[in-house]
């Protein structure tokens, strides 16, 4: 707790920059600093409501529109947006020169801070745009033979299944795919639904770390250590666990892994990072070619042309807010707003809960349907009446509305929520009577 002073001089510039930013130290973040000296228990914390008033109060959020889809893409914190800004405006004095030949060498102060961040060597990590590219960089690079098999789950982003169907379809791997019993509070069930599927031929496994569909948490660690025993490869997807779960990427015992930082982390949007193992770099192709496709650098995964490089330079920005809370402080905080709304809901008759209440199972995403009522109609009805944003899922048994609040949510707002679904089950069981009737 002693750096916690330090915590908004540090957003007054941004990772690795050549200059210096303006002075971002607005009163609300002085106040706020004070504020970060608070002690206690993550749990404690987690209930603290004026001590997440000050966090709330960084965000530019609608007022009119209770945004509760931040899993899709979350907002980032004013002292991104002006970090993001500042950069942009200063590339534009003259772009060729300010983003190639200055802000471009912030790049390596930038990888050793996500490095230390994710646990991993700065050589390990691959700086690129969301969690999209740096999978699909995985899948493609790999060497894999026809007959080849891959095992997989119907679970995962689709993104990343149609990548596999892709390789599947013009290299003659065969893809072995898991149907996912969810939501699961047994470790070694979903472990052995994996492990079952292994063959003598089984090359790769990909999992997914938090579901999209659901918000479960996998076991990716127990997965990838039984999969090592065969000689078999982990891909793990982190879009949903990074800054969301409390971990370091080592952790998971995978071999590949990436994510999207404008998630969890409130990066600015499109930018992501990928990580590989550092002896499995050499075995993995570019994707965008450079010099040294099949080398062990993994700077060989950058060469993507033009990009944003004010948006990637303000992503050490990002990490300074998210330090500042704290990975304990803010997955607490996260499982207990869930919790908050989905123990008010869960008894209301004709109300359906598609994920686990226990922080070993699931943290901020959760999933909610009320019986009679389509997942894409439910979004609609919350929106249009309640001006709730969800996000319509519909997956086999699950239908409903995923749910994710941030640390900005309230539980104020969460009463919204809870008001919202209740008249809405109420009406429709009322409806359902009337139609017996």
């Amino acid at each position: 707790m002693t750096s916690r002073r330090t915590f908004f001089r540090q957003l007054s510039t941004a990772a690795a920059a050549p200059f210096v930013l303006p002075d971002f130290m607005t009163e609300t973040n002085r106040t706020l600093l004070q504020r970060l000296e608070t002690t206690g228990s993550p749990q404690q914390i987690a209930q603290d409501e004026d001590f997440w008033s000050w966090i709330k109060a960084e965000y530019t959020v609608s007022p009119n529109i209770l945004n509760l889809n931040n899993g899709g893409v979350s907002p980032q914190p004013k002292s991104v947006q002006d970090a993001h800004i500042r950069f942009y405006q200063y590339s534009n004095e003259a772009p060729s020169y300010y983003m190639w030949r200055i802000l471009d060498q912030g790049r390596e102060s930038l990888r050793a801070k996500l490095a230390d961040l994710a646990g991993t060597s700065p050589d390990e990590l691959a700086i690129n745009r969301n969690a999209t590219e740096g999978l699909n960089t995985i899948i493609f690079g790999l060497t894999l033979k026809p007959g080849d098999e891959v095992v997989l789950s119907k679970q995962d982003y689709p993104n990343m299944m149609n990548a596999w169907k892709q390789r599947e379809k013009r290299d003659g791997i065969k893809l072995v795919w898991l149907d996912l019993k969810l939501p699961s509070e047994n470790d070694d069930d979903l472990v052995k639904q994996f492990t079952s599927a292994f063959t003598s031929k089984t090359k790769v496994v990909h999992v997914t770390h938090v579901i999209n569909w659901t918000g479960q948490i996998m076991p990716v660690r127990k997965i990838a250590d039984a999969a090592h025993k065969k000689g078999i490869e982990v891909i793990c997807d982190g879009a949903h666990s990074f800054a969301h779960l409390d971990y370091k990427v080592p952790d998971l015992g995978c071999d590949y892994w990436a994510t999207s930082l404008h998630k969890w982390l409130c990066a600015p949007f499109g930018s992501g990072m990928m990580y590989i193992k550092k002896d499995k770099i050499k075995n993995v192709w570019a994707l965008l070619s450079n010099t040294d496709p099949d080398g062990a650098d993994i700077r060989k995964f950058e060469s993507l042309g033009t990009r944003s490089f004010a948006a990637e330079m303000a992503i050490g920005t990002a990490v300074d807010f998210h330090l500042g809370i704290g990975a304990a402080r803010k997955f607490a905080r996260l499982h207990y707003l869930k919790n908050y709304w989905a123990e008010k809901v869960k008894d209301v008759p004709g109300v359906r809960l598609y994920t686990s209440l226990k922080p070993e199972f699931a943290g901020a995403l959760a999933v909610v349907g009320i019986d009679g009522i389509k997942g894409p109609e439910l979004e609609s009805q919350l929106l249009g009446t309640y001006k709730l944003h969800t996000t319509p899922i519909s997956l086999g048994d699950i239908n409903g509305v995923r749910v994710t609040p941030h640390v900005y949510t309230t539980p104020k707002d969460l009463d919204r929520l809870v008001v919202a679904i209740t008249e809405l089950a109420g009406k429709q069981g009322l409806a359902g009577k009337q139609k017996k009737s």
